[in-house]
């Protein structure tokens, strides 16, 4: 698997905006990816040195509209932390933003 493909998007939240302040970055990763593919794909695409990586797996909720009954999609997270001193460009502009 390649980096673009173990990497899908950044996840944007306030509880990730406020783990960016720390140098922990969170993303969307492929369902299949394990953390050293993670840590491999984010070093080779973000030129970073990542020093842990946290992988979960988000269950999926029931939902309604209407009369209309369905589950949103299961998928996977990991929160990875880079070297102190280093960050990831596409989280520059959140850090401080409180």
């Amino acid at each position: 698997m390649e980096a673009s493909q173990v990497i899908l998007k950044p996840v944007l939240s306030e509880k990730s905006y406020v783990l960016s302040a720390a140098g922990k970055y969170t993303f969307r990763v492929h369902p299949d990816a394990h953390r050293t593919q993670v840590r491999q794909a984010i070093e080779s695409l973000f030129d970073v040195h990542v020093v842990d990586v946290r992988t979960l797996s988000i269950k999926s909720k029931p939902k309604r509209r209407g009369s209309t009954r369905g589950r949103t999609r299961t998928w996977k997270k990991a929160i990875v932390q880079v070297r102190s001193g280093e960050s990831i460009p596409i989280f520059k502009g959140l850090e401080g933003a409180e």
